[in-house]
């Protein structure tokens, strides 16, 4: 018979659980909410203590090839008003950042096309150049081995590539069938394989998703092992074929944000995506 507090004691312990055994927790997360996060709060304290990590996010472009079913920026949204940033833009943005204490900067887009490795490698190290003691993130979306690595020789530190979902047949019914489940985690790997710092992440609540999807999450993360996890509610959009669908659940988001941090116990957890108020680290 599976006990609540003694599965969360064993995950804070061992930083492991089996599929079926995040699936009961998860499942009967209303009788021990409150214990899991009395241990998660623990385990951050004991190793991040009261800091806070602030990033600075640069939205640089709402333009994007793809055609992400769930997505307000997505290409086949005629609603959308876009815009482009352009290097000045950028470096000053930076500069305004800098001047109030941030010392990362988070470049973060659609996936572009005209921003090519070219333009991206001349505004990273242009960045990295005036300000040596900062860290540049990318969230840009797949791009190839060869595109990352000239990316991370430009300065980059960071790259945050939420997988959404690690279920393959969920994958599929959440994106254009020109996207490739295999080529998202493909993109993860290569980012590893180059050294970069990485985040992934995925949605609660999405369409179709179900709490065995949220079970095997915790198992793809523990195998990945990232340096930074950001998941947050699905929120439907109303230019998206999702607009009639529920949205996430935020007492759900939390609950998993718990599971996380006992399960990778080091790992940044952005609160913009639980909340959507701060954008910060810890």
């Amino acid at each position: 018979m599976l006990d609540e507090k003694y599965l969360i004691d064993k995950l804070r312990k061992t930083q492991n659980l089996l599929r079926d055994e995040y699936l009961f927790l998860i499942e009967n997360r209303e009788k021990c909410s409150d214990y899991l996060f009395k241990n998660a709060r623990e385990v951050c304290d004991e190793i991040y203590g009261k800091k806070v990590y602030i990033r600075g996010l640069i939205e640089f472009t709402n333009f994007c090839k793809n055609n992400c079913i769930y997505c307000g920026i997505r290409r086949d949204n005629k609603n959308v008003d876009r815009y482009r940033l352009s290097k000045e833009d950028i470096l000053n943005c930076a500069e305004q950042g800098y001047n109030l204490g941030f010392r990362t900067f988070v470049l973060q887009g659609g996936e572009d096309n005209y921003y090519t490795d070219e333009i991206l490698c001349d505004i990273v190290k242009s960045i990295k150049d005036k300000y040596s003691d900062c860290r540049v993130t990318l969230s840009i979306g797949e791009r190839s081995f060869e595109s990352y690595k000239k990316l991370k020789l430009a300065g980059a530190d960071r790259y945050l590539l939420r997988h959404e979902t690690a279920t393959k047949s969920h994958y599929e019914k959440l994106h254009h069938k020109e996207m490739s489940f295999e080529n998202r985690i493909n993109c993860l790997e290569n980012l590893k394989k180059l050294g970069y710092q990485v985040g992934a992440g995925f949605m609660v609540g999405s369409p179709y998703q179900t709490m065995e999807n949220l079970a095997d999450e915790f198992i793809f993360l523990k195998e990945l092992n990232p340096q930074m996890v950001g998941i947050g509610p699905f929120i439907s959009h109303k230019d998206t074929p999702f607009k009639n669908e529920k949205s996430g659940d935020v007492d759900l988001t939390l609950f998993l944000l718990g599971l996380i941090r006992l399960t990778l116990p080091n790992v940044l957890l952005p609160a913009t995506t639980a909340l959507g108020t701060l954008d910060e680290n810890r």
